[in-house]
């Protein structure tokens, strides 16, 4: 509950500061536009559960507006449907073990299987946006972002055998005839209740804008760096972080 209060007082922030400007910084021009393309989301964890995760492709798209205080000094805010996570394979901890394996509740098992973790988010930054240049113009922005979670999933496939040694040299034997133990991996799992609802982070990148038409054709490349842990409980989960390298191409008119 304090941790979505928080960001909810930084969203109202985000949004009494750009409305705030718009009124009193004076501005020349204020354009609205839309963008959308790839993004290259990856998780970075501090348990033997989170860690190991590589980058996966996902969707980012969204609304913009942009508030031209002077020829170089703009400010940006964006609400974006924002696609985060990572994908993990191979021998890996298992995380959802079948209700009927009695285990001590300290064992780690582990299995030979593809993981994909999805996190989806409303993402809406604001950003400094500095430009040059008389045609082409080039930019360079930077600022805080919330994003609120939307979907989160865990896509697993394959059959494995199950191993006690994060090695896999020591496969599960159970009685009564202690054979190695083999299960598959094949499942669409919501991880919803395991993660916040909420997460706060940074951003920033450059780009180009071109004149198109009445408007700005904008091919633009940035990061984000998460600065929350997505994980509700620290102690079964650790500490993860997200982070991805979005490229979108837009389009921005003036009102």
């Amino acid at each position: 509950m304090n941790n979505n209060r928080k960001s909810f007082r930084v969203f109202a922030f985000l949004l009494v500061l750009f409305l705030a400007a718009s009124g009193f910084l004076q501005a020349n021009e204020i354009k609205l536009g839309l963008h959308g393309g790839l993004s290259i989301p990856n998780i970075k964890g501090n348990t033997e559960q989170s860690k190991g995760f590589s980058s996966r492709l996902g969707p980012n798209f969204g609304l913009f507006a942009e508030l031209i205080v002077s020829n170089h000094f703009s400010l940006v805010m964006d609400v974006d449907y924002a696609s985060q996570g990572g994908k993990r394979n191979g021998l890996q901890p298992i995380t959802n073990l079948p209700p009927d394996l009695q285990l001590p509740p300290d064992m780690t098992l582990y299995a030979n299987f593809h993981n994909e973790t999805i996190l989806d988010y409303i993402e809406i930054p604001l950003v400094a946006r500095l430009s040059y240049g008389r045609q082409l113009r080039v930019f360079v922005n930077a600022g805080p972002y919330i994003g609120f979670l939307v979907r989160a999933k865990t896509i697993t496939s394959g059959t494995s055998t199950v191993y006690v040694d994060p090695a896999g040299t020591q496969p599960l034997l159970l009685p009564p005839d202690y054979q190695p133990l083999m299960l598959s991996f094949d499942a669409t799992t919501s991880i919803r209740e395991d993660v916040r609802s909420t997460n706060l982070g940074i951003t920033g990148g450059g780009g180009v804008l071109y004149p198109l038409g009445s408007g700005s054709l904008i091919l633009e490349t940035h990061f984000s760096f998460g600065l929350s842990n997505v994980q509700r409980n620290v102690e079964t989960g650790g500490k993860n972080l997200t982070g991805a390298v979005v490229i979108t191409v837009g389009y921005a008119l003036p009102i």
